[in-house]
C-alpha cells in the first residue's frame, strides 16, 4: 500500500485533521516535546560557562614556593581539606607575569580572585610545607601567610546528582512506553495511556484497494463463499425477508500461501463497506489485560461503522484451545484475549452488521468455544489448487512477464504438482530472475523449468568438492531409484536425474507425482520401494551402503508408520486408527494403544520396510545391465531425463512379477494375524487378565 492510502487511515484513527500535514500537531506536539530539554540544555550550558569563567589556574609547588618567597600571595583557604585556593594581591595583577589571569575570558571575576590552585594529598603537611617555605626565605611575622580553612557546598553538583538520574529514568520510561504503544497506534504515537486501542488497518470507499476478485484465480468456492458475504451487507433485506439471520463469521482454512490473506483484500476491493484489518498476534502485549483492551475497541469501532468487515488474519495467535497451551498455563494474557473476543462475538450485545473474517492454517488447535455455529458460522477450505486451478494462477502471475511466444500455461501446471499459489508466483518471479541473468530479452520454458528446480531442489552447487569414488557412489544411488521407479506400475513417473549437487542434496531425481485423492496399499508399497532402490543399488554395487540414503529412509519409515498405524492397512492392526485429527493429543505423554500393541506397529513396520528393500534388490539384479549403463551415463553428462531411460530399458512397462508379490505380502500378513489368533499361549495371558 502506498503512503498516500495509508495516510488517510491514520487521520481518521488518530482524530486528528491535521495530523501529518505541515505546521499540523504532529509537528506541534513534536516540537513541544524539544522545548524541554533544549531549556534544560541551554540552562546547564548557561552554568558551565559562568563557572568555567571563575575556574583558577592550577600551580605546581614549585611556583607556589617562588610566589611566598616574593610575598606576592594576598590570602590561601583550604577548601574541603582537598585543595587550596591561592589570591595574588590586587596591586600585582597588572604585571606581565599575571597576564594569563586577566586573560581568561571573564576578566571581572580574574581581579576578585581565586586566581590560582593547588591540590594536595594531606592539608596538614601542606600547611607546614607553606610556613617551613617562608620561614626559610627569612619572612618576618607580620609577613607570613597562614592558610585559612573553608568548608564549602556546592548546592549545583549536589541537586544535580539528585536530579540527574531520576531524569535518566524518566526519559528511558518514556521511550519504553511510546515503543510499547507503536508509532501509527490509534491514538498516536508514544501516548502510554492508548496501548490499549485497536491497532487495525481500516479500509473504506475513501481508501483505494487495488485487489479484487479478478485477481484471485482459482479458489472458485472459496470465492462464492467470500463473494456471497459482500452481498450480505451490500443487500442484507434479500436475506432476511424470509427470517434468515445474515452469518456472523466466515474461518478460512487451508494450508500455507494458498491465498486466504489474497481473498480477504479481495473483500476488502469489493465490498462497499469499512473493513478492518488485524494480525491475531496485534492482540498479544507484555501488559496484562491490553489484548482484551484491543478486542473491545475494535468491535466499538466496527459498531460505529457498521454494516462492515473484521479481518483477523493468523486467530490462531490467539484462539488455541484454553489449557492446552505448551507452556503449561505461563501466559494467561492469550486465554484472557480470547474469552474477550468469544464474548464480543456471541454475547449480550449485539453485533448487527458486523461480520467477521479470520484466516489460519492451523484450525485443529483452535478453541472449540470458538469454532461452534454462532460465531464462524462457516468453515471455508481454501485447499492446494489442482491442475486447471494452477493453469489459471499461471495466467494471473504470467501477465507482467514478457515471455517467449508459444509458452504453455498447461505445461507449466503438469511440471508443479502440489505448489500453492504463492509457490507458483515464486516460480514466475525467479524464472524472470534467471532469465535476466543470462541477459535474456525474454522468459523462455527453460527458466520456468530452472526456476522450478531450484525452488524444489536448491541452487547448484558445480563447485563442491566431491571425490570420484563420492561422485559413482551418488551416481549409483541415484540411477537405483531410476531404474525401481521406472518398472513399478504405481511409482510416480521420471522426469530426471541429477548428481550435481543442490542446497544439502548431492544428487537428486525428478518426479511428476499422479494427482490422487486416495492411495491404495500397493501405491504406497511401490513408492516404498523406489525410494528405497537407492540404498539397494549402493549395497548390490559396491557390497556396501553409506548415509546418503537419510532423506529415502525417513520418507519410508513415516509412510510404513503410517500404514500401520493410521490407515489400517495391515492386517495384523486390523482396521484401527491411532492418527489424532483434533489435535488435542499433541502434548499428552501417553499413546492411545498398549505396549502390546506397540510391539506389533514395530514388528510390522520392520517387516514392510524389509520386504519392500529385498523387493527392490530383486527389480535391480534382474535389470542389473541397465542399471550399470544408466549410472556410467549419469557420470557423463551429470544430468539425464527420461528420454534416456526409455532409451535403455524400452518402453514403461510393469512386470506381471511384481504385482503377485504385493498380494503376497498381503497374504503373509493373513497369515500371521491368524496364527497369533489361534495361538494358545497368547489365549492363555489373555485369561489371564491382560
Amino acid at each position: 500500500m502506498s503512503d498516500k492510502t495509508q495516510k488517510p487511515i491514520r487521520d481518521r484513527m488518530t482524530g486528528n485533521p491535521n495530523r501529518n500535514e505541515p505546521g499540523g500537531g504532529d509537528k506541534k506536539n513534536r516540537y513541544n516535546s524539544l522545548l524541554v530539554p533544549i531549556l534544560i540544555a541551554m540552562a546547564v550550558l548557561s552554568i558551565y560557562i559562568v563557572n568555567n569563567g571563575k575556574d583558577p589556574i592550577e600551580l605546581e609547588w614549585k611556583q607556589l614556593s617562588e610566589m611566598l618567597v616574593n610575598k606576592e600571595i594576598e590570602k590561601i583557604v583550604v577548601v574541603n581539606q582537598s585543595f587550596a585556593e591561592i589570591t595574588i594581591k590586587k596591586q600585582l595583577l597588572d604585571d606581565p607575569k599575571y597576564k594569563e589571569v586577566l586573560n581568561r575570558g571573564m576578566s571581572q571575576f580574574a581581579r576578585t580572585g581565586p586566581h590560582y590552585s593547588y591540590k594536595f594529598a594531606n592539608a596538614e603537611r601542606f600547611e607546614d610545607d607553606i610556613l617551613e617555605v617562608q620561614e626559610q626565605a627569612g619572612l618576618e611575622k607580620g609577613e607570613v601567610i597562614r592558610p585559612k580553612g573553608e568548608f564549602r557546598q556546592d548546592l549545583f553538583k549536589d541537586i544535580l546528582s539528585w536530579i540527574f538520574p531520576i531524569i535518566i529514568l524518566v526519559v528511558i520510561w518514556l521511550i519504553i512506553f511510546r515503543r510499547m504503544s507503536g508509532a501509527g497506534g490509534a491514538g498516536g504515537p508514544g501516548n502510554i495511556f492508548n496501548v490499549g486501542k485497536s491497532r487495525a488497518k481500516i479500509f473504506d470507499k475513501d481508501t483505494s484497494v487495488k485487489v479484487d476478485f479478478k485477481d484471485v484465480a482459482g479458489l472458485e468456492e472459496a470465492k462464492i463463499e467470500v463473494m456471497e458475504i459482500v452481498e450480505f451487507l451490500k443487500k442484507p433485506q434479500k436475506y432476511t425477508e424470509l427470517g434468515g439471520k445474515i452469518p456472523k463469521g466466515a474461518l478460512l482454512v487451508g494450508p500455507p500461501g494458498t491465498g486466504k490473506t489474497l481473498l480477504a483484500k479481495a473483500v476488502a476491493g469489493e465490498a462497499n463497506v469499512p473493513f478492518f484489518s488485524m494480525s491475531g498476534s496485534d492482540f498479544v502485549e507484555m501488559f496484562v489485560g491490553v489484548g482484551a483492551s484491543r478486542v473491545r475497541d475494535l468491535f466499538k469501532q466496527a459498531k460505529e461503522k457498521s454494516p462492515c468487515i473484521i479481518f483477523i488474519d493468523e486467530i490462531d495467535a490467539i484462539g488455541r484451545a484454553r489449557g492446552k497451551n505448551p507452556n503449561m498455563g505461563a501466559n494467561d494474557e492469550r486465554e484472557n484475549t480470547l474469552n474477550q473476543l468469544l464474548t464480543e462475538m456471541d454475547g449480550f450485545a449485539s453485533n448487527s452488521g458486523v461480520i467477521i473474517l479470520a484466516a489460519t492454517n492451523r484450525a485443529d488447535i483452535l478453541d472449540r468455544a470458538l469454532m461452534r455455529a454462532g460465531r464462524f458460522d462457516r468453515q471455508i477450505h481454501v485447499e492446494l489448487p489442482d491442475m486447471k486451478e494452477r493453469v489459471e494462477i499461471f495466467k494471473v502471475h504470467l501477465q507482467p512477464l514478457k515471455l517467449q511466444k508459444g509458452l504453455n500455461t498447461e505445461f507449466l501446471a503438469k511440471q508443479t504438482p502440489g505448489f500453492s499459489g504463492a509457490d507458483i508466483a515464486n516460480v514466475c518471479n525467479e524464472a524472470a530472475l534467471i532469465a535476466a541473468r543470462q541477459d535474456k530479452k525474454f522468459v523462455q520454458k527453460q527458466d520456468f523449468l530452472d526456476a522450478i528446480d531450484r525452488i524444489i531442489g536448491g541452487l547448484e552447487k558445480k563447485n563442491k568438492i566431491i571425490t570420484q569414488q563420492e561422485k559413482r557412489t551418488i551416481a549409483y544411488h541415484e540411477a537405483g531409484h531410476a531404474t525401481v521407479s521406472w518398472m513399478l506400475e504405481h511409482a510416480s513417473p521420471l522426469l530426471k536425474v541429477t548428481i550435481i549437487p543442490r542446497g544439502k542434496a548431492l544428487g537428486a531425481a525428478w518426479y511428476l507425482p499422479e494427482e490422487r485423492q486416495i492411495t491404495t496399499r500397493e501405491q504406497l508399497l511401490d513408492e516404498m520401494a523406489s525410494a528405497l532402490g537407492g540404498r539397494a543399488s549402493e549395497e548390490l554395487t559396491f557390497g556396501r551402503v553409506s548415509t546418503g540414503a537419510l532423506n529415502d529412509l525417513e520418507k519410508v519409515t513415516k509412510q510404513a508408520y503410517a500404514m500401520v498405524s493410521f490407515f489400517g492397512l495391515s492386517k495384523r492392526i486390523g482396521n484401527k486408527s491411532f492418527f489424532d485429527s483434533s489435535g488435542q493429543s499433541e502434548y499428552s505423554f501417553t499413546k492411545p494403544y498398549s505396549e502390546k500393541t506397540a510391539e506389533i506397529i514395530d514388528d510390522e513396520v520392520s517387516q514392510i520396510i524389509d520386504e519392500q528393500y529385498e523387493r527392490s534388490k530383486t527389480i535391480l539384479k534382474k535389470y542389473k545391465k541397465g542399471l550399470e549403463e544408466l549410472a556410467e551415463l549419469l557420470l557423463e553428462k551429470e544430468v539425464i531425463f527420461s528420454e534416456d531411460l526409455e532409451r535403455i530399458f524400452g518402453e514403461r512397462r510393469f512386470d506381471p512379477d511384481e504385482i503377485p508379490m504385493v498380494e503376497k505380502l498381503m497374504e503373509n500378513d493373513t497369515k500371521k494375524a491368524t496364527k497369533i489368533r489361534k495361538s494358545p499361549v497368547k489365549k492363555k495371558k489373555h485369561e489371564g487378565g491382560e
